[in-house]
């Protein structure tokens, strides 16, 4: 338990080192990410799992029946809308939900945050527990592939990962894969400029400027 504090502590100061006097525009992205394109693989009555959530830039702006967010942070919560549930846990040990009772575990630049292999594979164990036979995941990550050596900038950068190696854990942990993107976002919105929401919206809606700008993969695989 001692451990499990300590990590939650660095987890809150390096989050409002790296992300505070961002979360104005953070948050405008992702409404714009949301309404704009993961809305149309996320049914309105969904169950979601906001998976490593942050500061709920995603499951604030997400229009489903039902949301949980899941962070180690325990300031993440002071972030959420009322409606959301908030799971302060390791994400690779055993969930505090049923199995089958999601609809949908959606996670971003999160994986790689975790501490070894074992943990990834442990919490997509944990993710096909709780999805529903058809459930999806929607993964995106900084693709190491295209992100170089730019990729260990941050602190917490423990796994690195392409969208080929995680497609490999992913049907090893019993998954059927749906859609890859090898290149989809830049690879950071900290300490880079910042974009009107017009752009934003018009590079969505065109594939070939991510194949030039995209650092990030995107990856969404079904329950089998």
């Amino acid at each position: 338990m001692a451990h499990l504090a300590h990590e939650s502590a660095e987890l809150a100061q390096l989050y409002n080192r790296r992300f505070n006097s961002h979360i104005t525009y953070r948050n405008q992205i992702w409404k714009v990410l949301t309404e704009k394109f993961f809305s149309r693989f996320i049914d309105p009555g969904a169950v979601v799992l906001d998976l490593g959530c942050g500061y709920g830039e995603f499951s604030n702006h997400v229009r489903c029946a039902k949301k949980f967010a899941m962070d180690l942070n325990p300031t993440a919560q002071d972030y959420l809308v009322p409606d959301i549930t908030f799971l302060q846990q390791d994400c690779s040990q055993p969930w505090d939900l049923a199995e089958d009772s999601l609809d949908v575990v959606f996670t971003s630049n999160f994986f790689e945050h975790l501490p070894s292999r074992r943990s990834l594979a442990d919490t997509l164990g944990q993710a096909r527990r709780c999805l529903r036979s058809g459930g999806r995941i929607i993964a995106m990550g900084p693709n190491s592939r295209y992100v170089g050596g730019a990729y260990w900038d941050f602190w917490d950068h423990h796994i690195a990962l392409t969208e080929r190696s995680l497609v490999e854990v992913l049907e090893i942990e019993g998954f059927r894969i749906e859609k890859v993107i090898p290149r989809f976002l830049p690879y950071t919105m900290v300490n880079s400029r910042r974009y009107p929401m017009l752009l934003v919206s018009c590079y969505l809606a065109v594939p070939l400027a991510w194949r030039m700008m995209g650092k990030q993969f995107l990856v969404m695989a079904r329950k089998g």
